[in-house]
């Protein structure tokens, strides 16, 4: 049995990456260090790298700065590693798993729904890869990821993220090209201090690797991707990736490496000149490729399209969009918003399209995020397509989920049944529930986007008359006024088609009444603005009153 236990040590010992039950092993004995004039960080004598002065030197702990990009990083929290941690996997570099343990690993992973869920699943693999402890970073970041911050930075507290962090950084120069990238880029979605120990060996060891010339595509696209949110657009190391990726043939490439170069080149923005060449080549590869794209690779290429404003890739963008037609049951909220924001933006749709909306949106109103369903109504009211399958389903879910709708995604919702003059079969209590919504939230909307939403109400003959009174008032003229322009001619339309509106369909009810004694200048010169434009459609009423709606 003890003979047994040897291969296992020197197994071990050759990989200087495991835990024991009771804790941490470390060979060199440097983790318990208690001479003050020793870094924890650099763990071999004085401590001259400026960026360390934030390490804690007592009680053998070390601490890694986490951030906070607005856009450059800023400490909010930590993340340490003590050696109280205990653990019981181990991360290593011999006897890698095969490629079916990791993308069973990798699936799990997908299905985990909280951080604890991924812990849990760290600490029940005995062996990890160095791109499979990456990738659980990522997944981390996934969960926890809030636009430029972390919705719980003390996650970064847990053992297992301390002790993954240590690992990687005490072997960066072991890891493996994938693992090493991904590694960086994980470290930075979760906020990580640049200047902390580990990400300066990471992106230290990732020079000497971008030096040596040998990274793929992929490597090199996370790679730049990595530089662009630790140092932007501006960075030396991006760069050199850049170069490296245009010596390059597009059409050897798969489609992930495909994918991953329109990202890195979304990221790089207004540079898109520079690249010129090699996003022509890319235009041709991802054509010929296209038919096998996965619905997230679809969505990648039209964002990066419209980041990158390739107008004249419209070619391009009709043969995304038919294979988008096979996927629209497969996307997910956020895929779907950005095929759709696509299509808006190249102004394109699809007859083949259109007929796989009207057969998903009705499934999917009550269940997907707000912005999709929002997104939904706005596409097909930018592109004139009157679905009533389509608007009927919005209708029914606008009744039960408006409370959970912001002011713009509400206005956006009923714009989009004003522009197409649509009424669904339930519009008593679709209007019913926005009346209710506008009392309570009115101050909540900005004083444009409730004019256009009280607007669109007339073009489907629906009168906001309890509203009127508050759009004319001196306090929300004013705030109606742009800094430069002041009131533009679409505001000044919008008050003048609100008022006759009211005035005809509404005699009962007079509109400006509780104006003529106001003493301010502005709402002085803006009922007489909308009185005097008014007259003359007024005076031919009597001629074409039936129709009257169809004018705007």
């Amino acid at each position: 049995m003890a003979l047994g236990r040897v291969p296992r040590l020197l197994l071990l010992e050759r990989s200087r990456i495991c835990w024991s039950a009771l804790g941490l092993v470390c060979p060199t004995g440097l983790l318990r260090t208690s001479d003050p004039l020793l870094c924890p960080a650099c763990l071999c004598g004085p401590c001259t790298a400026p960026s360390h002065g934030n390490l804690q030197r007592n009680c053998g702990t070390r601490r890694l700065t986490t951030t906070i990009r607005e856009p450059v990083f800023v400490a909010s929290s930590s993340v340490g590693l003590h050696k109280e941690s205990f653990l019981h996997f181990c991360l290593t570099q011999l006897h890698r798993p095969s490629c079916g343990e990791e993308r069973g690993f990798q699936q799990q992973l997908q299905r985990c729904s909280s951080s604890q869920e991924v812990f849990k699943l760290l600490h029940s693999v005995e062996i990890l890869s160095d791109t499979m402890a990456a990738a659980a970073l990522h997944r981390v970041a996934d969960l926890e990821q809030d636009r430029s911050s972390l919705k719980d930075p003390t996650v970064l507290e847990k053992d297992t993220i301390r002790a993954l962090c240590f690992q990687l950084e005490q072997d960066s120069a072991r890891l493996t090209d994938a693992g090493l990238v991904s590694a960086l880029l994980a470290g930075t979605r979760l906020f990580l201090d640049p200047g902390s120990t580990l990400m300066v060996r990471l992106a230290s060891e990732s020079q000497a690797r971008l030096d040596q010339g040998r990274m793929t595509v992929g490597q090199l696209c996370t790679l730049g991707q990595a530089m662009l949110a630790m140092e932007g657009p501006t960075s030396g190391m991006l760069e050199q990736a850049m170069e490296l990726i245009q010596r390059q043939e597009p059409a050897l490439w798969s489609l992930e490496e495909l994918v991953a170069a329109y990202r890195l080149l979304q990221g790089c923005g207004g540079d898109v000149g520079k690249h010129r060449n090699l996003l022509n080549k890319m235009h041709s590869q991802a054509m010929t490729v296209a038919s096998r794209m996965d619905p997230f690779g679809v969505s990648e290429l039209l964002s990066a399209l419209v980041a990158l404003n390739q107008t004249q890739a419209m070619p391009l963008v009709i043969t995304l969009c038919k294979q988008a037609v096979r996927h629209i049951p497969y996307f997910t909220d956020e895929e779907l918003s950005c095929v759709l924001e696509a299509l808006m933006h190249f102004g394109y749709s699809d007859h083949y399209l259109v007929k796989a909306m009207e057969k998903y949106v009705p499934t999917m109103t009550f269940t997907s995020n707000p912005e999709t369903v929002t997104k939904v109504a706005q596409f097909f009211a930018l592109r004139n397509i009157l679905s009533p399958v389509v608007f009927n389903a919005l209708a029914e879910s606008f009744v039960y989920r408006a409370d959970d709708y912001t002011t713009t995604q509400l206005a956006r919702q009923i714009v989009a049944f004003g522009k197409l003059g649509y009424l669904p079969p339930n519009a008593g209590q679709v209007f019913g529930k926005l009346e209710t919504v506008l009392q309570l939230r009115f101050s909540h909307f900005h004083p444009r986007v409730l004019l256009s939403l009280l607007h669109a109400c007339t073009l489907v003959e629906r009168f906001p008359v309890n509203f009127v009174s508050k759009v004319f008032s001196s306090y929300f003229l004013q705030q109606l006024q742009d800094e430069t322009t002041g009131l533009d001619r679409a505001v000044l339309a919008q008050l003048t088609q609100l008022y006759m509106t009211v005035k005809l369909e509404c005699p009962f009810y007079e509109v400006l009444k509780y104006f003529f004694t106001e003493d301010n200048e502005l709402t002085v010169c803006v009922i007489q603005y909308v009185c005097q434009a008014s007259a003359v459609f007024l005076f031919y009423v009597p001629y074409f009153r039936a129709s009257w709606k169809f004018i705007f």
